[in-house]
């Protein structure tokens, strides 16, 4: 933990500005949307509690001019005194959410591959079945024995020869056993979605943070009012200063919020997961 010792320090100059204006923390939370406990680790010199880099600038940034401080030397004074690597010493906490939130969704893919395999083995034996039964060939019909012929005896005379008997009746055929039925093919599952369309609403001023399919597209602070629509292949990764100050819809579904007010978050979102993220009805 990156703590200034020295008395006052960056964070004192800061209460210091905050008393002689006469504003308390939790007017500058309501205003900047910082949580009371960030503002009061900035008081202390304690980074570690903060996000990390642009973020934990811009929380110095909203901070400076709510107590009426110059913002940009006020960052620089920032800067000065917390060197680049105690900057982002927030950011293992964030990388842990994204390393869950990956060994999640590859979880989830990995049961919904095993479901579909189970749910294609019954279909593919039935289909097998019956193309097989469909090819055997059906029993010829066996003919009947010729029946006996009975001659009956006749006079013989001189002059006259004996009768022939008539022919027997032709034997009739035995039907052919009917075909078994042809169950209906069971439905397949509509595949996964190859594409996913997210459009980003921005409730207030939030930073955002957002690479798509490995290209960064957005790194700036959103004002209210801002849209956003992006087309993801692959996967969007998203990293919110303000987690509620988000509104996701996904494919053209509400999606549920990110996280809380004034809560750090990052999300993978991508075609095979993002039903996960949508409003439960």
């Amino acid at each position: 933990m990156a703590i200034d010792r020295t008395p006052g320090g960056f964070g004192g100059r800061l209460r210091d500005a905050r008393e002689r204006r006469g504003v308390s923390l939790r007017q500058i939370a309501n205003a900047t949307k910082i949580s009371v406990g960030a503002l009061e680790a900035l008081e202390r010199n304690d980074i570690s509690r903060l996000p990390g880099g642009i973020f934990s600038r811009a929380f110095v940034r909203s901070y400076a001019i709510e107590v009426g401080l110059d913002p940009d030397a006020t960052i620089q004074d920032f800067i000065a005194q917390f060197p680049n690597d105690s900057i982002t010493a927030g950011h293992p906490g964030k990388d842990h959410v994204v390393d869950r939130v990956a060994v999640e969704s590859e979880r989830r893919t990995a049961g919904t591959f095993l479901w579909l395999i189970g749910l294609s083995l019954p279909i593919a034996a039935a289909l097998v079945y019956f193309a097989t039964a469909g090819r055997r060939a059906a029993p010829q019909p066996v003919a009947a024995p010729a029946a006996s012929r009975e001659q009956t005896p006749a006079a013989v005379s001189a002059d006259t020869a004996p009768s022939a008997t008539p022919p027997p009746a032709a034997a009739t055929p035995e039907p052919a056993p009917a075909a078994p039925p042809v169950a209906p093919a069971a439905a397949t599952p509509a595949p996964a979605a190859t594409q996913l369309t997210v459009k980003l609403a921005v409730r207030r001023p939030c930073y955002l943070s957002a690479t798509i399919d490995g290209d960064k597209r957005i790194d700036r602070l959103l004002q209210p009012g801002e849209e956003q629509t992006i087309e993801v292949r692959r996967e969007m990764v998203v990293t919110a200063g303000d987690a509620s100050a988000i509104a996701l819809t996904l494919n053209g579904a509400a999606a549920r919020p990110l996280g809380r007010d004034g809560e750090v978050v990052t999300v993978r979102i991508n075609p095979a997961n993002y039903r996960d993220y949508l409003v439960r009805r």
